[in-house]
């Protein structure tokens, strides 16, 4: 059996990435959410449970699962712990996701969105990748608008995030979320492209 073709969505905050994400889903295409899948598996895998543990301690989890903020706390400004805790949740991600595509089979398309595509080596797992940006005073604008924080919140987040422009040379496709064009029309313009890419009969009836 013909393996799907397996695209990554990617982007910084507010750019737009989790908005294409729920187009293709209502257009009928699977999308695995990285970000979604590591919190259910910080909660449900044992491994990844055991180790967070063993490194950060039983205080991080409570009766209702993982303690996020205090997880942040005790990660923030220490690059040496988040990397330690990457490397304890992006090989399992990983792991998980290549399953979930097994079990997607035979479908011909399918997408992975990921802030941190690159950084957590999911890169490695995907064809073609699509980056998903806006000017940064309009992603600031959306994510205070969105969660209720203030400006000076998510600039800090975003000098934590790789720059959108130093992935501009590693990706296929950009999309602009901040002119007047549509996003469904630049999503459908990109899936007929990511159907002429291959000639064979797979791409035919996809969604």
């Amino acid at each position: 059996m013909n393996r799907p073709l397996i695209i990554g969505i990617t982007g910084g905050i507010g750019g737009g990435k989790s908005t294409l994400a729920e187009l293709l889903r209502a257009e009928g295409y699977s999308v695995y959410d990285s970000d979604l899948e590591a919190r259910r598996l910080q909660n449900e895998h044992s491994l990844m449970r055991r180790k967070m543990v063993d490194l950060f301690g039983e205080g991080i989890y409570s009766n209702s699962g993982l303690n996020r903020s205090a997880l942040a706390k005790i990660v923030f400004r220490k690059p040496e712990l988040l990397l330690k805790l990457n490397n304890i949740v992006h090989p399992l991600v990983r792991e998980d996701f290549s399953t979930w595509v097994s079990h997607r089979l035979p479908k011909k398309i399918l997408f992975v969105e990921s802030a941190i595509l690159f950084e957590s080596g999911m890169n490695k797992l995907v064809d073609l990748v699509i980056l998903v940006t806006a000017a940064e005073d309009v992603r600031i604008a959306r994510v205070v608008k969105r969660d209720g924080v203030t400006p000076e919140h998510v600039r800090e987040r975003i000098a934590y995030q790789q720059l959108d422009e130093e992935k501009i040379d590693q990706v296929d496709y950009v999309i602009r979320t901040d002119d007047n064009q549509p996003l469904v029309t630049k999503m459908r313009k990109i899936i007929e492209d990511l159907k002429l890419r291959r000639t064979d009969e797979r791409f035919a009836n996809e969604a």
